[in-house]
């Protein structure tokens, strides 16, 4: 898959519509993507955390776990993962994991990131599988929704 940038920001777009859905549950908006090696996505997610009390229910476990139903296999080599915020530990982990080979998000994510913000685990050079990642696309936007959701969680 060759790097453009006009698909990840088509990518996010999809992504951002996603983490709206979020708003729902009263959960965090984080919306995610799997894109094949083709460059079709094959599966969305959302934060899922409060509307079924589950704690690992982030965007990006749900993304993952629907295409792999979708392509019928746990590997999902050559794919791309977009999300909105910089995945956490326990997804960056997933990704690797699941062997996706591209992470791209929006927003960077300065309290518990682990894509470069505090941890770096998909590029970390002890790992069995590393991954590319793109991260600040569209991020202006997705940092918004964020900003916005919290706002009003404190008001």
């Amino acid at each position: 898959m060759v790097a453009d940038p006009d698909a990840y920001a088509a990518w996010l777009g999809h992504a951002l519509t996603a983490a709206r859905a979020s708003l729902a549950s009263g959960d965090v908006p984080v919306g995610a993507v799997v894109v094949d090696p083709r460059g079709e996505i094959v599966a969305t997610g959302w934060n899922v955390r409060e509307a079924e009390g589950d704690p690992a229910g982030h965007a990006e476990v749900v993304a993952l776990r629907e295409a792999a139903r979708h392509t019928g296999t746990w590997r999902l080599d050559g794919c791309t993962l977009a999300v909105t915020l910089e995945p956490c530990p326990m997804c960056a982990g997933a990704l690797m994991l699941a062997r996706v080979a591209r992470i791209v998000f929006g927003a960077w994510d300065p309290k518990i990131g682990a894509c470069g913000s505090v941890w770096d685990i998909p590029r970390d050079r002890r790992a069995t599988h590393r991954a590319e990642v793109v991260g600040g696309i569209r991020e202006e936007e997705c940092a918004g929704l964020l900003r916005d959701f919290f706002t009003e969680q404190r008001v």
